[in-house]
């Protein structure tokens, strides 16, 4: 039997005449008594039938049963709508179909909300339906649009001589920054697998394998607190390469990255994208993922206030903080309640309020100017090319601290504002600090991963100064959200052994969590370098989606479970008893 030879949303005039079959959903009904119009939904959009007892009275009759989110098949044939009927919003309305056979396929209880109705239905709702909220179209263009986002990849990935290998989903626990998923073995009891926050040793182990380039669309898995972005298990377009430096990485990524959006939407890239260190995007942005699509850069002023009656600003400058600030163009009408409202947006990071300037037609307006200074506050209206109509934003504190909360501050205005963020702003963020302090568990920990090649020339500058040191790391960042990170590794077994014993690692340690790895470049290791940039996050963007939820076909709530399996779930008794667990 025969269900179609025509998809729903591919029937246009040039059909007109020619006898049809289509199947799909009944996305709505409309029962004119004499007429019954249909409009049928299959993942390529709408067709709109028509069942006319002087065409068929059988399938007229049968039409009459006909309800939302029936499956039918129909045959018919193609004609023009009348001028006055035709629906410029449909793909295909400018013609119907006349329907002369029907077969219900399938029959539907009415669902607990219809795929039309997507702004009225709670998020858990739509996850514990999910079968019925992937009928929305925007969700099937979603999945469309990421299918065809994940062909462009690997065609481009596979004309570029990378090869596609899958590495491991049950392996060894190792630190990679988030907690291990663990997986109990039954075979060896008390002995447990993890399942991988991403192939990283996998990969350069191929390197030293010999593969060059290997790419893969991996599934990656992290017990961590989730977010609107993120996920417990994730896909990454993954990639390494050998006899490689960062501009090698970069450039294959980039080109990458404009083939799929010249295939997908039809926009084209400009090359190259535009890099920033990391030290100036916080400088500047006060974020290592900066939106670089509007202004409202930060500005420092510490030299210029240093000296001044300000005790707030003098102290923050002489303890070595900074003392920054933001222009808003037009913000001088933030009133003081304004003002306040932001300083909690800053407050989160540690900082301890806002000092507002505000700059007006007949000077300025400000609880910090008098002490200031009269020639202090010129020199800061000049630094910040402050003019009439302007507010000026400040905070004083440690380096960090202000960063963060005028990054954070930066992101509200133009909220607030409504600052246009219209386009498509790529950024190369690189050379990013091989290390960061851990107050809580007061020792170092590698900022990407203890694989990332640092800036030295010698091992002995990791134990003399880890802070300042550099690395060839680079994160591909696009409108303000961080696609992905990658690095030239580290190919010295000596360097690797070495930052291991920076990050507080024994021997024993090293031996039993990358004893493998540390073996493996002992047997001739490629200089090597790679990345990975996270799909959903890219897809998200791409479709105009502000949750990757929306661009994965079964995700996670925000706590991490299934609303329509139930996952995750108990096992039963004897399931434990196998693995040898004790449910506590």
């Amino acid at each position: 039997m025969s269900y179609r030879n025509q998809w729903c949303g591919d029937v246009g005039v040039d059909l007109v005449g020619t006898r049809v079959e289509v199947a799909g959903w009944v996305h709505r009904r409309r029962d004119h008594g004499g007429l019954v119009f249909i409009d049928l939904r299959d993942r390529t959009g709408l067709l709109q039938l028509v069942f006319d007892p002087a065409v068929d009275a059988v399938a007229h009759e049968e039409a009459h049963r006909l309800r939302n989110e029936f499956v039918l098949c129909a045959k018919g044939t193609v004609v023009p709508r009348g001028e006055e009927h035709i629906n410029p919003n449909m793909k295909t309305g400018s013609i119907e179909v006349a329907i002369d056979e029907l077969e219900i396929l399938a029959e539907a209880k009415t669902p607990p909300f219809t795929p039309d109705e997507f702004s009225q239905v709670d998020e858990n709702l739509r996850l514990r339906y999910r079968y019925i909220d992937l009928r929305r179209g925007k969700m099937q263009e979603n999945l469309r649009l990421r299918n065809a986002a994940v062909q462009s990849v690997r065609r481009y990935l596979e004309a570029h001589g990378f090869w596609e290998i899958e590495t491991p989903i049950l392996t060894k626990s190792t630190p990679e920054g988030a907690r291990d998923f663990l997986v109990p073995s039954r075979l060896q009891p008390g002995e447990f697998y993890a399942l991988p926050q991403s192939p990283q040793l996998f990969k350069q182990l191929l390197m030293v394998a010999g593969y060059e380039r290997y790419y893969q669309l991996a599934r990656a898995f992290r017990d961590e607190d989730l977010r609107a972005d993120r996920q417990p298990e994730h896909t990454q377009i993954d990639l390494e390469m050998s006899f490689v430096e960062e501009h090698d990485v970069q450039d294959a990524v980039e080109g990458m990255m404009v083939q799929v959006f010249r295939e997908t939407l039809e926009v084209d890239l400009p090359r190259p994208f535009p890099r920033l260190t990391y030290a100036e995007a916080m400088r500047r942005f006060g974020s290592d993922k900066p939106d670089v699509r509007f202004g409202l850069e930060i500005v420092d002023v510490s030299d210029l206030v240093a000296a001044a009656g300000f005790k707030v600003f003098a102290e923050a400058v002489e303890r070595g903080g900074a003392v920054r600030g933001i222009r808003v163009p037009g913000g001088a009408v933030l009133s003081r309640k304004d003002v306040d409202d932001l300083a909690a947006v800053t407050a989160p990071f540690g900082t301890k309020g806002l000092a507002p300037i505000w700059v007006e037609g007949e000077g300025i307006r400000s609880p910090i100017a008098k002490f200031l200074g009269e020639e202090v506050v010129a020199s800061v209206l000049a630094a910040m090319q402050a003019t009439p109509g302007d507010i000026l934003l400040f905070v004083a504190d440690d380096t960090g601290v202000v960063e963060a909360g005028l990054g954070a501050l930066r992101l509200e205005l133009a909220e607030r504002l409504a600052i246009p963020r219209e386009g498509w702003e790529f950024l190369w963020v690189v050379d990013p600090p091989m290390f960061e302090w851990d107050g809580k568990e007061k020792r170092l920990k590698a900022q990407h991963h203890p694989f990332t090649k640092p800036r030295v020339s010698d091992a002995s500058e990791l134990v003399e100064h880890p802070l300042e040191l550099g690395t060839y790391a680079y994160d591909l960042v696009l409108n303000g959200v961080e696609l992905g990170s990658g690095s030239i590794r580290i190919a010295d077994p000596l360097l690797q052994e070495s930052v291991f014993t920076a990050l507080g690692l024994s021997a024993e340690e090293i031996d039993l969590k990358f004893g493998f790895l540390v073996e493996a470049m002992q047997y001739g290791i490629p200089p090597h370098g790679g990345m990975a940039l996270g799909l959903d996050r890219v897809i998200m963007l791409m479709a105009g989606e502000r949750s990757i939820r929306d661009v994965i076909a079964f995700p996670k709530t925000q706590s991490g479970s299934c609303p329509l399996t139930g996952a995750p779930s108990g096992v039963s008794a004897e399931q434990l008893r196998e693995l040898r667990i004790r449910s506590l």
